[in-house]
């Protein structure tokens, strides 16, 4: 059974704003990609592709790049940012993929894989990935860090008190840990040639609020969100606070250094 979450306007533009643009990521699946088959890619699928931060970033290696959610304010959402011409969006799910079989180069899916049907959708990846096209499966785990002057360690406690807070709404379909879902799918991907990787310390600069705001996008936190949101904000605004004064700021626009830790699994097909 997959599940269908983040379908609201106001999460899909969170998504869009808060998000991390894995390019970093991408650089790994093109290069695995070049060493399995020609450089002429025709087509790639990016499954799940929520507001399509990721999608954009597969447009230079592939001559078609197309964008799938089951969600219609996640796909406006990636409509109405700036796309290259040879990208495109579809409302499916990830378990019916509209492409003929044995058509597609790649097929990614970008920090969506652990809400899927899992086995439906590796059967259906199969289905459409052409013989010696690739499978590409991310996420990120959900401690990250933050990076800031010689008080690092101290914001990081801080951090885990938030996290903290949220695993009581961490949705069951997950289980206790995101990397053994995509383990799981690892080891039940009956193709040979295949390489499982972790973990890859992406970073980049944003505003605390930023920080915040992409905790913010968590499954655990929305669903907080909608059992209680006065909580939610009272949460958020403790940690921000916490924050703040570790970092003795006096604006919540202060930039730190987020460690976002990645653990992402590539398969290419006999």
């Amino acid at each position: 059974m997959a599940l269908r979450l983040f379908e609201g306007k106001d999460h899909a533009a969170a998504y869009l704003q808060y998000r991390v643009s894995p390019h970093e990521l991408i650089c790994r699946i093109m290069d695995y990609m070049e060493t399995k088959m020609p450089k002429q890619f025709d087509l790639a699928v990016d499954v799940g592709c929520g507001s399509g931060q990721g999608t954009i970033l597969l447009a230079p290696y592939f001559t078609k790049v197309v964008g799938t959610d089951v969600s219609p304010a996640q796909l406006k959402m990636a409509v109405a940012n700036s796309i290259p011409p040879n990208v495109s969006y579809r409302q499916c799910s990830a378990e019916e993929l509209p492409f003929a079989s044995g058509g597609v180069d790649l097929v990614t899916a970008m920090t969506a894989a652990h809400w899927f049907d899992r086995q439906k959708f590796l059967l259906e990846a199969d289905r459409v990935l052409r013989p010696g096209g690739c499978l590409a499966l991310l996420s990120y785990s959900m401690d990250m860090e933050l990076e800031y002057g010689d008080v690092s360690n101290a914001l990081n406690d801080i951090c885990k008190e938030f996290y903290a807070a949220l695993l009581p709404y961490r949705n069951p379909y997950l289980g206790s840990s995101s990397v053994k879902i995509y383990l799981d799918m690892f080891d039940s991907c009956p193709y040979p040639d295949k390489e499982w990787n972790e973990c890859l310390r992406v970073k980049r600069i944003t505003p605390l609020n930023g920080y915040i705001g992409m905790v913010e996008t968590f499954s655990s936190f929305q669903i907080l969100q909608q059992k209680d949101p006065v909580e939610a904000e009272r949460l958020s605004n403790e940690a921000r606070n916490k924050l703040m004064s570790a970092m003795k700021v006096s604006s919540p626009d202060a930039e730190v250094t987020v460690v976002v830790k990645y653990f992402y699994w590539l398969a290419c097909k006999p």
